[in-house]
Order: C-alpha cells, then sequence, then structure tokens
C-alpha cells in the first residue's frame, strides 16, 4: 500500500491462535480480507498469531489495558472469570451451529453479548462460528461415564468443570499450540480442540488412535473481535457500519467453510488409521444433562448472590432453543 493509499485506520489484532491454525486462516484473515474489500482500502486489519504480540489466554486483558487496539478470541477463556460467558462459549446441552447463529443474528443475542462486554468497556462483533468439535481425540477409549473417571483430558471452559465436577475427569487447560505435544508424549489421555477440519493440520489423529464424536462438549462456539469502546467511537459512522457488516459476512462465510470441510475430514479419518467412536445416545443425554444442570447452577448462584444478568440472560437463549427444537421439525435438514 502506497503512502497515497494509506489506510484511515489500522488495528493489530492478536488471536489465541497459531498463525496458520484453520481459525487464524477462516476468521480472522477472512475478517482482514473483508474489511479491506467492503471499505475499500481505508480500514486496515493486521493479524496476529498467538505468542506474536500478547499470550494466546490473554487476548482480551491486552485489549483492556491498551497493549493492541484490538483482539480475536473465544469467550471459553473468560469463564473462570464470568461464567455468563459459557452462554456464548458453547456449553454441553446447549444449541447447535444452525439454531445458535439464528439466536445470535434474529433471536437477539449478538445485543446481549454486547451488553456483556460493554461491562468491561468492551465493543464487540462476532467475527468467526463453528460446526460442532471432536469431543477427544484419545489414547484411550472413551464409551461410558465410566471412562472419563480419573481421564487426564486437556479441555477448557465450561468443559472442563462438568468433565471433573460430574465425572471425575482431570481436566487441564493449555494454550492451542501445546495441545499436540501434551497428547503425542501422553501428559494427557485426551484433547479436544476444534471442529474435524481444524483438528487435521494439529495432527492430533497421528497422535493418538481414538477419535470420539459427536462433540457434545462444544455443540457449536463463537469468537470475537473485542476493542475498546472508546476506540470504536472514534471511527467514522460510515465505516462502523462496513466494518460490522465484514464482521457478520465473515461470520456466514466461516461456518459453511466448517461444514464443507469437516464432511471431508471425518471421510478421510474413518479411512486411515483411527477408530471413530460415535456415542451411545444414553450417554449423550447424560452428558449434555449434566452441562445444563452445571450452567443453571452456575445461573442460580449468581442470582442468589444478588446478579440476575445470567440467569436472565439464560432464560432468553432457553426460551428460544426450547421453540427451535419445538418447532423446527418442519425442516428438512439435509
Amino acid at each position: 500500500m502506497s503512502l497515497a493509499q494509506a489506510a484511515e485506520i489500522s488495528w493489530r489484532v492478536p488471536t489465541s491462535v497459531p498463525e496458520g491454525s484453520p481459525f487464524y486462516q477462516n476468521f480472522l484473515e477472512r475478517f482482514a480480507k473483508n474489511v479491506k474489500l467492503m471499505t475499500g482500502d481505508r480500514v486496515e486489519i493486521q493479524p496476529f498469531g498467538a505468542g506474536v504480540i500478547v499470550p494466546a489466554l490473554k487476548v482480551f486483558e491486552a485489549v483492556e489495558t491498551g497493549v493492541v487496539e484490538a483482539g480475536h478470541s473465544t469467550s471459553s477463556y473468560l469463564v473462570n472469570q464470568d461464567p455468563a460467558n459459557a452462554i456464548f462459549a458453547g456449553y454441553p446441552g446447549g444449541m447447535g451451529p444452525d439454531a445458535y447463529r439464528v439466536w445470535l443474528y434474529e433471536g437477539g443475542g449478538k445485543e446481549k453479548l454486547q451488553e456483556l462486554r460493554a461491562k468491561s468497556g468492551l465493543k464487540t462483533m462476532i467475527v468467526g462460528l463453528g460446526s460442532t468439535e471432536v469431543m477427544a481425540h484419545s489414547n484411550t477409549p472413551i464409551r461410558t461415564a465410566e471412562d472419563l473417571k480419573g481421564l487426564k483430558y486437556r479441555t477448557s471452559g465450561a468443559w472442563a468443570d462438568v468433565m471433573k465436577d460430574y465425572f471425575g475427569a482431570v481436566p487441564t487447560v493449555v494454550p492451542p499450540g501445546d495441545t499436540y505435544t501434551l497428547l503425542q508424549r501422553k501428559g494427557v489421555d485426551a484433547v479436544e480442540w476444534a471442529t474435524p477440519s481444524s483438528n487435521t493440520p494439529e495432527g492430533f489423529h497421528q497422535a493418538a488412535k481414538y477419535i470420539v464424536v459427536p462433540g457434545v462438549h462444544q455443540p457449536t462456539f463463537m469468537w470475537e473481535v473485542v476493542l475498546k469502546q472508546d476506540t470504536w467511537d472514534k471511527v467514522p459512522a460510515d465505516l462502523q457500519q462496513l466494518i460490522e457488516a465484514a464482521a457478520e459476512l465473515t461470520t456466514h462465510q466461516s461456518l459453511d467453510y466448517f461444514y464443507n470441510a469437516d464432511i471431508k475430514a471425518m471421510e478421510k479419518y474413518r479411512q486411515g488409521r483411527n477408530e471413530v467412536i460415535t456415542l451411545d445416545p444414553a450417554f449423550i443425554k447424560q452428558l449434555a444433562d449434566a452441562g445444563n444442570d452445571w450452567v443453571h447452577k452456575k445461573a442460580d448462584a449468581q442470582a442468589q448472590s444478588g446478579n440476575d444478568y445470567m440467569k436472565n440472560l439464560l432464560a432468553d437463549y432457553d426460551g428460544f432453543l426450547n421453540r427451535w427444537r419445538s418447532e423446527s421439525n418442519y425442516l428438512i435438514r439435509d
């Protein structure tokens, strides 16, 4: 870009995954390209992989403290700070990707996410929506609740609590870039990270024999770009609209990308050295019920301490999910 064409606005945007990760490419790089296109080069998004500017798990903090102009990450890493984030991170027993996308964009979910981030003085945009994850790449088979007892399991967010409190597993949280080494060296028995196609370049299927599906723990997931509200307020109104349109376009494109890529990845897994374990419906329900129990207990505990935000948010989320499950059987899903 020449000096005559220099962008009016330029943001450094670190993310929580390494450069080259499918999340980096499909979410953040895609967003940067869409912003460039829609704003006619007036806004520049500079993506940075995890650890280049800030550590993978410190992206939100780096934005709040002004280390960077904006950041790209998942609310899964904020659940320990405020469990309301689990509703936006995805949790066992929650919505799948299609219902979730409609709730976010048509059912008021996006506005409720902004309310949550506004408490920290942040503006947020949804930039990336994922399909259902792989529940585990594992060195040991997982077929029943008994198989989870004592299981050393790399995970994060609500699922870590559910695994520990309801099933006796031993969860550990490590940055995404360390996950393969941990599994390959048997520092853990199992890992969960992302969708089938996202996991393929990570090599988890080469490090462990068993692939456990469906991803009850993460029926879908959402990533955000956050920036200080003060930073956002300085952006001209016409550019604000174009940046938000680029974010929404990225989100829809990214989910379609995952649907297509994940089908191909699962086909390759089944043809290779791995054994794909599909969980029994009764066990799936047991896991989902535990997740629902966890999230409602967290909401109740917050309400008892005088904070009704999570309880009200969950009531809205549940209301939409119940309507979706009750009335969407008219749809042909495939």
